[in-house]
């Protein structure tokens, strides 16, 4: 039986009673419903994993007791931060959960001409908190223990502005180079646009910005797709997928 992993924000220190925060509570206690000695793995996104177990639980608590400290080695070596553009739904729920899933480092959602979503104030705050715990989530089911950061999201051409040294691609249906023409590189920044693409005007700011387009194909992939279909190209290629 596969042993549930949870996430427990903060420092977890050995050996010492401490409880569960009230989602994670929640999901253990209630979810779940585990008894008193069960076993769980923790983790923090401090890389490591930690073996623990249920040492007291009630409708209002549940104290854990961790008891080692375990490497975690399953971090790609490439490091793609992703410029996700909004699209409407749970489009981009799915998107930053396979992202996720699929090792990236870094997402960024993007406001675009195209997006069709209109968020501010409070109401994007709230879709932020959600996007960042739907990365946790996927690191609780794919085994990672580094929690990749959802920024705040921001306007594609600020996202644009930020001085990088990495390589900088774009996805684009009718451009030249594809994944395997790529130089080999450590540290990728991808941009992928929402329902509809960039406009022609914000393909040509993606230019001007340093960012190289490539293609996936000769179909044209719904965005959701296409952040999946690139990522794992370039975990192939470049990463450690097999």
């Amino acid at each position: 039986m596969r042993i549930p992993r949870i996430y427990s924000p903060g420092a977890i220190a050995l050996n010492q009673e401490f409880a569960l925060d009230d989602e994670a509570a929640n999901h253990v206690g209630r979810v779940l419903r585990m008894p008193v000695g069960s076993a769980l793995q923790l983790f923090n996104g401090d890389g490591y994993n930690y073996s623990a177990h249920i040492s007291s639980s009630d409708k209002k608590r549940v104290l854990v007791i961790a008891t080692a400290q375990l490497d975690n080695p399953v971090e790609s070596p490439l490091k793609i931060h992703l410029g996700q553009g909004i699209s409407r739904g749970d489009r981009m729920d799915f998107a930053i959960q396979k992202a996720v899933e699929l090792g990236v480092t870094e997402i960024t959602p993007l406001f675009t001409e195209r997006c069709g979503v209109k968020l501010d104030g409070e109401r994007l705050a709230k879709r932020n908190e959600q996007w960042q715990k739907i990365a946790i989530s996927a690191c609780e089911q794919s085994g990672r223990s580094i929690v990749p950061k959802v920024h705040p999201a921001i306007s594609l051409d600020n996202w644009l502005a930020q001085h990088t040294k990495e390589l900088k691609l774009t996805l684009h249906p009718w451009a030249k180079d594809t994944i395997k023409t790529l130089k080999p590189s450590t540290q990728i920044r991808l941009v992928i646009g929402p329902e509809g693409g960039f406009s022609e005007q914000e393909m040509a700011r993606t230019t001007a910005a340093g960012f190289s387009g490539i293609q996936l194909g000769p179909r044209v992939l719904r965005t959701e797709t296409a952040a999946l279909t690139a990522i794992s190209a370039l975990q192939l290629q470049f990463g450690d997928l097999a």
